[in-house]
């Protein structure tokens, strides 16, 4: 499990970095997941200049930073002070602007401010059932005026009971719900699976653009050895789009294993489909395996890999198996 301890809030003068390393020394003597701060301040978000990004693909560049950054996280400890009674907004602009990374995901709150942030805490857990966010119950509030001295953190000794049993909220609840999450990412690459399909189909190479990486690498049947861009993909693509009149391309018994932010496919594939003279050709199954990983703009592919077995007697490929 990695979870991200987020610090919420990026006024100059803060005391919330001092919390979130509390949280953080904390946490790292843990053996039952990984933890690392997430300061907001390193990811200066615009205000929301698009509509939510329900679909995982964002436009702005920054946005797809912060993004691929939360759907690397199982969980996440919210680090939050209480602005006049409610939630910072530079907090509540960090969570509008993604929407699928935090789903299926557990949420806990360590909050400070002079009513300890309880009301900080309130809305954020609205917020966490809009974005389908589990927040745990255990949560850990520090008044300004019992935890600090002189703007110094200094926690009561009965903080820290609380704080751990938080932490276990946290990490039984990402745990518990890893398998839901893996089973959504999984859907999601079998989409981008059939966009490629109906791409080839309709023999769009900017519809095809679209589910890979920009610094992909293919490891294609054809010459040279590795295809380096999504440019020198495409122009793989094209030869096929330039050959054939009607393209067709199947996927069979494709397996997907998703994990930590990555995500593996292998099957078969065969492209099929009719010459500009009228005849048809019905192509040859081969070994295909697609990585993805989710980069901000949803699932793209980083790599793949399309072979034939090779016959070490005659020194040729076979071409004529079937899955």
């Amino acid at each position: 499990m990695k979870i991200a301890i987020v610090l919420g809030s990026t006024r100059p003068g803060r005391v919330g970095d001092q919390v979130a390393r509390w949280v953080h020394e904390r946490a790292a003597r843990r053996g039952d997941a990984e933890f690392a701060v997430l300061d907001l301040r390193d990811h200066p978000l615009p205000h929301l200049e698009q509509p939510p990004g329900f679909s995982g693909r964002y436009l702005d560049e920054r946005t797809r930073a912060f993004a691929a950054v939360v759907a690397s996280c199982d969980g996440f400890v919210f680090v939050t002070p209480e602005y006049n009674h409610s939630v910072p907004g530079v907090l509540k602009n960090a969570l509008d602007h993604v929407y699928v990374e935090w789903n299926t995901k557990a949420a806990g709150f360590v909050s400070y401010g002079g009513a300890g942030g309880a009301r900080s805490v309130e809305q954020l857990r609205l917020v966490c059932g809009a974005l389908q966010l589990a927040d745990v119950a255990p949560q850990v509030t520090l008044p300004l005026t019992t935890e600090f001295e002189d703007g110094v953190f200094a926690p009561g000794a009965h903080q820290f009971a609380a704080l751990d049993t938080l932490l276990d909220h946290v990490v039984a609840w990402s745990t518990a719900l890893a398998p839901l999450r893996a089973g959504e990412a999984e859907a999601a690459v079998r989409s981008r699976l059939d966009e490629v399909v109906e791409a080839l189909r309709a023999k769009d190479p900017e519809a095809l653009r679209g589910v890979y990486a920009p610094d992909v690498v293919s490891f294609d049947v054809e010459p040279p050895l590795q295809h380096v861009g999504v440019d020198a993909k495409l122009e793989n693509w094209a030869k096929v789009f330039t050959l054939f009149e009607k393209v067709d391309y199947e996927l069979r018994d494709l397996t997907v294993t998703v994990s930590a932010g990555l995500a593996v496919g292998h099957g078969f594939g065969r492209v099929s489909g009719t010459l500009p003279t009228g005849a048809a050709v019905a192509g040859m199954w081969v070994r295909v395996t697609f990585v993805f990983r989710h980069l901000g703009d949803g699932w793209v592919i980083v790599h793949d890999q399309a072979s034939v077995p090779f016959d070490l007697a005659s020194g040729r490929g076979v071409t004529d198996l079937e899955p």
